[in-house]
């Protein structure tokens, strides 16, 4: 696995909810930070209060082995109330993620969270270049700690669509 080949990892759920319910709550840029330990506060920049293309906001992280950081995110589609994604970025984008909503003929939908690395350089670069040998392992591990991130935030969503 390579950094430069923009790997991928997503993660998908079915909801027994009404599909404007979970849109309303997937498009709440703070839903994450209830459910991740990595991602701690997020706010909207440049007078943006919702989602849509152009709008901006901020992330604030924190990781053990990483440290603390800032970064700006773009969104660069929305297409209520199934689909929007967005760049994280400090000059170039190192990450894109995205969540998208999928309704069924039942009522319900289901919901997927996914994320791409690259292209440009993130906070894994320093040690991929360090340790090339170790540049699938690397990306790997940080593939699984997304996932596990993308798992809490539909574990959450879900008892929050249910309480």
């Amino acid at each position: 696995m390579r950094y430069r080949d923009h790997p991928t990892v997503e993660v998908s759920e079915k909801f027994a909810a009404d599909p404007a319910a979970i849109w309303a709550l997937i498009t709440d840029i703070t839903l994450p930070t209830r459910f991740s330990p990595e991602l701690q506060r997020v706010e909207w920049l440049n007078d943006a209060d919702h989602v849509e293309v152009g709008a901006r906001f901020r992330g604030h992280n924190h990781h053990p082995a990483l440290g603390d950081w800032q970064t700006e995110c773009r969104v660069i589609e929305c297409e209520p109330p199934t689909r929007w994604v967005y760049e994280v970025a400090f000059d170039e984008p190192f990450a894109t993620w995205g969540f998208e909503v999928d309704p069924d003929k039942d009522g319900g939908a289901t919901v997927r969270q996914w994320a791409r690395m690259g292209p440009g350089p993130s906070g894994l670069t320093p040690a991929i270049e360090r340790m090339p040998e170790k540049e699938g392992r690397i990306i790997a591990r940080r593939l699984a700690e997304w996932e596990n991130g993308m798992r809490a935030n539909l574990a959450g969503l879900r008892d929050m669509l249910t309480d």
